[in-house]
């Protein structure tokens, strides 16, 4: 068998298994490619089109290894991240396990762009990345800003597990400190940048998440029945750990509605982003200081 082959017997599989995506790829086809590629040691930017590459024997026993992960991808649900163990995120590769969500934050695309660096003081010494979960975005940020320190937050100790194999992978231990704390309980400002993937998924929506996001920790996603249970304390708190001119850059995904619903009060820059305009925001601390949530009704 050839390498065009076993991948458009792995897409075929897949796409009849009628699978979710979203963590990494969004379809069956990148995904066929993501499991094959992986499965046999090449590089993820592999031009699979290429005639000599298409052509490429495969061996039975690497054929085996193929179907056996393609089997496994269709009968567990799981993320292809969680099987591999790998994910990458703005081109940078990250460990992952079932004991934190799979790294797809949009904050990272304000990283590598430089969405955020006209709002932030100059030089930005220090960042918080609550939430962090297993740390892509504490180690982009130490990527983005040389000269910074940077506390990485979670509440969740497995999570935090995972976030030091990333931190010693990336050999960020001199960069990158790794703190247990419940939102900001734990954590000592002031910061010139706090970044923040918060379990934002209002309740209707965590009870329709199909079965690969249902495989990622709930304490993650679920952001009560509004998805704003996290963020209403945490806007609150914020002006108090921010620097003079500190910035807060929060993931809200779906839901600008019930954001807006609960600090009516606030007019954040919504920040460019590969999925839309309304994803990610950005508050400064003058902005912060003036917000007065509603209560959840």
């Amino acid at each position: 068998m050839q390498l065009h082959e076993i991948i458009g017997n792995s897409q075929a599989a897949l796409e009849a298994a009628n699978l979710s995506y979203g963590h990494g790829t969004n379809n069956a086809r990148d995904e066929a490619i993501w499991l094959v590629l992986w499965s046999l040691e090449l590089p993820l930017d592999t031009d699979i089109d290429e005639p000599e590459c298409a052509n490429r024997s495969i061996t039975p026993s690497a054929q085996t290894a193929i179907e056996t992960l393609i089997a496994q991808r269709i009968s567990t649900r799981k993320p292809a991240a969680y099987l591999t163990r790998q994910a990458w995120l703005q081109g940078v590769p990250f460990y992952v396990d079932e004991r934190a969500i799979v790294p797809r934050s949009l904050i990272a695309e304000a990283l590598a762009y430089g969405h955020i660096d006209d709002w932030l003081p100059q030089p930005t010494r220090r960042v918080l990345d609550l939430c962090t979960g297993n740390a892509s975005l504490a180690v982009l940020s130490a990527m983005a800003y040389p000269d910074a320190a940077i506390d990485a937050a979670d509440l969740s100790q497995p999570a935090l597990e995972v976030a030091a194999i990333n931190v010693a992978q990336h050999d960020m231990g001199q960069r990158i400190r790794l703190l247990t704390s419940d939102g900001l309980a734990n954590v000592h400002g002031p910061y010139d940048l706090v970044l923040c993937n918060p379990p934002y998924v209002n309740q209707a929506s965590m009870e329709a998440l199909p079965a690969e996001y249902l495989a990622e920790p709930a304490l993650a996603l679920a952001g009560g029945t509004d998805g704003m249970d996290f963020i209403r304390p945490l806007m609150a708190q914020l002006p108090d750990v921010l620097s003079a001119h500190g910035v807060l850059v929060l993931e809200i995904g779906n839901e600008r509605d019930y954001f807006e619903r609960a600090f009516p009060d606030l007019n954040p820059i919504w920040l460019p982003t590969s999925a839309g305009d309304d994803h990610v925001l950005l508050l400064t601390k003058d902005m912060l200081a003036t917000s007065e949530p509603t209560t959840n009704t």
